[in-house]
């Protein structure tokens, strides 16, 4: 029993003091547009899944080398970065992972991970715990497992009873709608559990190629719409633009991928995000504030319909400035060009 108050006691104060930071983040973002505010790293791409409306994994790629890892953020910092979520792939199939958050955090940065959490045991939260990890996510996408997805909460809820216990990190489970989805009602009853083991949850809208939106019917928009009646809705609570990718409408939002956001690959190449992969393709160590302010004020082709939820809750910052106008003189392959 001790130990487990413990736990309870480290987690509080641990969000308490997150809280704080990240008020800090937001706070130098609002006062200054000249830094990125969150980047995405990936430190493997392989992964032991494999989820058929997934892009972003392989089966052979090997870890990125921790010393690279480390000199890749070590420029992020330099950039101004507040935020690093590290995903894949399987992050946790990287065996150093907990000395890459750990060296994130020393940095004063905020660190997350995104997992599928099937490698997850009571050795590797603990592991997390030491390092400082302020944030994990896991994605889960039905009940029962089924050929689209093993991600289901019959294979994951002894994990997530392990997270409730053990973690003193934040843990948020998304659960997801789009057409591979078979029962969308499987969304509500994993959002509910969420809300019982403690955790806070989110809704994604599965993509199509290219980031944009899938077609959402009757079935999949009530139980949408029934899900924001539900509480500890998210840490970020800003959600307003997948409305409009509910009810089937184009967006006009300015985006701010390649400044306030950066996806890094495991190559070490700056990109838009994980389903444009390709733009602007510069190497990390060579992008510089310069760039920063570029991609700041060019509008992407692609925003209109994009699904990608980071990035919207990270340009909701700089919503009300600085409007863009200035567009690629070549769009870049991969984005498709929307009137």
């Amino acid at each position: 029993m001790s130990t487990l108050r413990g736990v309870k006691i480290r987690r509080f104060r641990r969000s308490l003091w997150r809280r704080v930071r990240e008020l800090r983040v937001i706070a130098r973002a609002l006062l200054d547009t000249n830094h990125t505010v969150l980047a995405h790293l990936v430190p493997i791409r392989r992964c032991n899944l494999a989820c058929a409306y997934c892009n972003e994994y392989d089966h052979s790629s090997a870890p990125v080398p921790l010393d690279v890892l480390m000199r890749r953020v070590d420029h992020l910092a330099r950039l101004g970065t507040g935020i690093i979520t590290i995903s894949g792939g399987e992050p946790l199939l990287h065996p150093e992972l907990d000395s890459l958050v750990a060296y994130i955090r020393r940095k004063g940065i905020i660190c997350g991970l995104i997992t599928n959490g099937f490698l997850l045991n009571r050795s590797w939260i603990l592991r997390l715990n030491e390092a400082g990890l302020d944030h994990l996510q896991i994605s889960i996408d039905n009940v029962q497992p089924d050929e689209v997805s093993k991600k289901s909460l019959k294979t994951l809820g002894p994990r997530l009873h392990l997270l409730a216990r053990w973690a003193e990190f934040h843990v948020n489970i998304n659960s997801v709608l789009g057409a591979p989805v078979r029962n969308p009602e499987d969304t509500l009853a994993i959002a509910r559990y969420a809300v019982q083991l403690g955790f806070s949850w989110t809704v994604g809208i599965l993509h199509e190629p290219g980031g944009h939106r899938g077609p959402l019917d009757e079935r999949q928009r009530r139980v949408y719409y029934e899900l924001q009646r539900l509480p500890r809705r998210s840490y970020s609570r800003l959600h307003a633009f997948q409305d409009a990718i509910v009810e089937g409408r184009l967006q006009n939002w300015r985006c701010r991928a390649g400044a306030r956001y950066l996806y890094i690959c495991e190559h070490g190449l700056v990109h838009y995000c994980s389903q444009q992969r390709g733009y602007p393709g510069v190497r990390l160590e060579e992008y510089t504030l310069e760039d920063v302010r570029r991609e700041f004020y060019t509008e992407k082709v692609c925003a209109p319909g994009c699904t990608i939820s980071c990035v919207h809750q990270v340009s909701l910052i700089d919503a009300w400035r600085a409007p863009q106008s200035s567009r690629p003189s070549v769009v870049p392959e991969g984005l498709v060009q929307i009137e």
